[in-house]
C-alpha cells in the first residue's frame, strides 16, 4: 500500500484527526500512535493510553518537511544541514520547543522532530496541514507490535483508525539530542547518525 496510497483513505484519516481522533499508523521504524499535534485533548488521550505523565514525557511530532519544523522547534544553520542530510529517515531530533505548540507541551522545553521515510505517514501530515504527535505503540510482545490486526484488537475502542500497511518493524528511531553544544545520540535505533 505504501507506494500506492489511496487518497480516499488519507482523507478519512485526516477527518478523524481533525475531529480529535487517535490513529495507529506506520512509520519507517515501528507502528505508532498519532493525533493532531495541535489538539490538546487528543494529546492528553494518547498520554493516558500510554500511561505517560504528560508533563514529564518527551513528546515528538512528525512534520512534512524541514520548513514546517521551523514553526515548532528552534535550530541553527548547522543543525538545519544535519537534518537535511538525515531526513526523511529513522531519526528523532530533540530541539528546544517554540511556543506555537499547545498546552500539553507547556512545561516542556523540548520537542522531538521526525520526518519518517514512509509515504503514508508523510501523506497524512501533508493532507492534515500540520504535524501529528507521534509515539510508538506500547508493549513488549514483538508479534503484536508488528502486526496491524493484533494492534487493532489490542486497541479496540481506544483508537479510532488503524492504518494497515503490512507487517511493521521493531527497531525504533535513533534519538539525537540537539539541545547541547554537540548533537548526542541518546537512543541508538534504526538510523546510523554521523
Amino acid at each position: 500500500m505504501e507506494n500506492n496510497i489511496n487518497t480516499r483513505y488519507i482523507d478519512e484519516i485526516v477527518d478523524c484527526l481533525r475531529d480529535g481522533g487517535i490513529i495507529v499508523y506506520p512509520t519507517d521504524t515501528v507502528y505508532a500512535l498519532g493525533c493532531d499535534a495541535l489538539n490538546n485533548q487528543a494529546i492528553e488521550r494518547i498520554c493516558s493510553l500510554k500511561e505517560m505523565k504528560s508533563a514529564k514525557t518527551n513528546l515528538s511530532i512528525i512534520c512534512s518537511d524541514i520548513s514546517e519544523v521551523a514553526q515548532y522547534a528552534k535550530f541553527d544553520n548547522t543543525q538545519f544541514k544535519m537534518m537535511k542530510s538525515h531526513l526523511p529517515g529513522p531519526f528523532t531530533f530533540i530541539f528546544p520547543a517554540l511556543s506555537k505548540l499547545p498546552k500539553a507541551f507547556k512545561g516542556r522545553r523540548t520537542v522531538g522532530i521526525r520526518i519518517p521515510e514512509n509515504a503514508i505517514a508523510r501523506a497524512i501530515v501533508e493532507a492534515l496541514g500540520r504535524p501529528i504527535l507521534t509515539t510508538s505503540v506500547p508493549g513488549d510482545d514483538e508479534d503484536y507490535r508488528c502486526e496491524p490486526e493484533l494492534i487493532a484488537e489490542a486497541f479496540q475502542g481506544s483508537v479510532d483508525i488503524v492504518v494497515d500497511s503490512g507487517r511493521g518493524g521493531l527497531i525504533p528511531s535513533t534519538v539525537v539530542d540537539c539541545t547541547g553544544d554537540e548533537p548526542e545520540v541518546t537512543r541508538q535505533g534504526k538510523g546510523n547518525f554521523e
